[in-house]
């Protein structure tokens, strides 16, 4: 069920590394740069893989207020501070640009990530507006550039938003996987930071058999070991803040001690 870059591991673990506001994004730090961006993500790497998680995923979660689109420059940004970072890895990556799916699938193929995680379908009201989905020209993009080997991580239920698509969030994810073609599904709370509803789970893995099922927010060492009865992994990053605040830099002890209950598990 989990991807062959995990080897053998059961209940996956995917960590956040949050890179800090783009050049051109209005948090953008202009005094320190690229390479404080650069710095405080390989730190932050670092502490994760000393912790022992499975894979890495790179996200913009800093690049607020969000964007549809993604503009140029931050494109670039990002695909250098990955690849400045890359040297420093020894577990799997992926890449997550909120939220442009092509900006997502471009970054994460010339990188050569294994996973991105995007809104790949779907409409929703959002902060940002009306947000409607393109699986199609991200899936084209990804064939177009010789990537079929990257995996597509379907987030079906967005934050900072609410569904405009009435369906049960079980059959919105089985419909995914069959007409979008999903190589995972995601599920989410309605905020960074916040749990996904363990029913929303639930529902999900009973109709979802043919890949995995990953819980997307708010796992912590309190409440993973009854997120992964239904997941088959989970993606991690405000938990591993120092305080549990998402913009704060990795706190290794949260790693190490979170890290050392998923082994009790698996």
């Amino acid at each position: 069920m989990i991807f062959d870059f995990f080897g053998a591991k059961k209940k996956a673990v995917i960590a956040m590394a949050h890179i800090g506001a783009l050049p051109g994004s209005p948090l953008y730090d202009a005094k320190g740069g690229m390479q404080k961006l650069i710095d405080d993500v390989i730190k932050d790497v670092a502490a994760l893989q000393d912790g022992g998680v499975d894979a890495i995923m790179f996200g913009n979660e800093n690049d607020r207020p969000y964007v549809f689109e993604a503009p140029h420059e931050r494109v670039a940004a990002m695909t250098a501070v990955v690849e400045a970072v890359k040297p420093t890895l020894k577990v799997p990556f992926g890449v997550n640009y909120l939220w442009d799916p092509k900006a997502t699938v471009s970054i994460g193929a010339v990188t050569g990530a294994s996973f991105v995680r995007e809104i790949f379908t779907g409409l929703f009201a959002s902060d940002m507006g009306l947000w409607q989905a393109d699986c199609a020209g991200a899936a084209k993009l990804r064939r177009d550039l010789g990537r079929q080997d990257l995996k597509l991580l379907f987030n079906i239920n967005a934050e900072f938003a609410y569904s405009l698509d009435a369906r049960p969030i079980s059959l919105r994810a089985k419909s995914a996987v069959f007409s979008s073609i999903a190589d995972a599904i995601l599920v989410s709370g309605p905020l960074t930071g916040q749990p996904a509803e363990n029913s929303d789970l639930r529902a999900v893995r009973e109709v979802v058999k043919e890949v995995p099922v990953f819980a997307n927010t708010g796992v912590n060492v309190d409440n993973v070991a009854e997120v992964f009865e239904f997941a088959d992994g989970c993606v991690i990053g405000t938990h591993f803040k120092v305080d549990g605040i998402t913009w704060n830099a990795v706190d290794p002890d949260r790693v190490k001690r979170f890290m050392n209950k998923v082994e009790t598990l698996r």
